[in-house]
């Protein structure tokens, strides 16, 4: 995905650390990168906010259930299987 526009930080680049990001997991500078980026993109603001909006319902109603190690990878792995095709 890419609004058009140049930016330091690429859109593609952001929404791949879009949930590293909600989790916290990422450097200062990586945090400050995306901060300036949703800042300035609203396309990739609108997909921040979503997929804050599904992190916030899976562990309201998901929260309290063991998962196994492994999910959050497969999980991660098949966003960016999708991402992929839907840029091809």
């Amino acid at each position: 995905m890419s609004c058009g526009k140049p930016h330091d930080t690429d859109c593609r680049e952001v929404l791949d650390k879009v949930y590293a990001y909600l989790d916290g997991e990422l450097t200062e500078g990586d945090v400050a990168d995306i901060k300036v980026h949703l800042d300035e993109c609203s396309p990739c603001l609108k997909e921040y906010d979503l997929d804050k909006a599904i992190k916030a319902l899976v562990h309201k109603h998901c929260g309290c259930d063991p998962v196994p190690a492994d999910l959050r990878s497969k999980v991660l792995d098949r966003i960016a299987q999708v991402r992929s095709e839907l840029a091809d």
